[in-house]
């Protein structure tokens, strides 16, 4: 009986802590978003085939707020992670060519040096970190020069996106008033 007695008490502490809520965070105000090369990747996995993916970038949207991103938020000259939270990371599942380089398949964490006229892309093997404290210039793997455009119409979000090419992909980017692009080839 002493054990029964135990076991009753036992269980109805467990139903207690299991019934307290649960108190869930509130939206990121960053939000986390993928870009796939060839977009249509995803399409393919949800109809239960293998993904086509060649390409996929894992990043965080910061907004502009009303604020000047480029040279005031992220200054210019800087190491920038290319978003918000954690530092963003592209994954190859095949070898590319980014600048001349050769780059095997694998992940790689992705960062930017903006500045007015240029960015300097920078693949590194450093991934898996908050933002671009810890950025480590010793595990660049290809740092690339890209032209920077100015758009007429702000982007409200830090937004990336593929356009394919003949030979492979170029890998959009922008936010605020400004743009660059970066050639993969595959």
């Amino acid at each position: 009986m002493k054990k029964l007695s135990l076991m009753i008490a036992f269980a109805a502490f467990a139903l207690a802590v299991h019934a307290q809520d649960v108190k869930f965070p509130a939206l990121d105000a960053s939000p986390a978003d993928l870009a796939y090369f060839p977009a249509s990747a995803t399409q393919s996995a949800k109809k239960g085939g293998p993904s086509p993916a060649v390409i996929k970038v894992t990043y965080s949207r910061p907004a502009k707020k009303g604020r000047d991103v480029f040279g005031t938020l992220e200054p210019f000259g800087k190491v920038y992670r290319l978003g918000a939270n954690e530092s963003t990371e592209i994954k190859f599942f095949k070898p590319v060519v980014i600048g001349n380089k050769s780059i095997p398949a694998g992940s790689y964490g992705l960062f930017a040096i903006p500045n007015k006229e240029t960015w300097t892309i920078i693949i590194s093997k450093d991934t898996d970190h908050w933002g671009a404290y810890t950025y480590d210039e010793s595990k660049d793997v290809v740092r690339v020069q890209v032209p920077v455009k100015t758009l007429e119409t702000p982007v409200e979000n830090l937004s990336m996106v593929f356009t394919p090419q003949a030979n492979g992909a170029v890998l959009n980017i922008g936010w605020d008033k400004t743009a660059v692009a970066v050639p993969i080839k595959i």
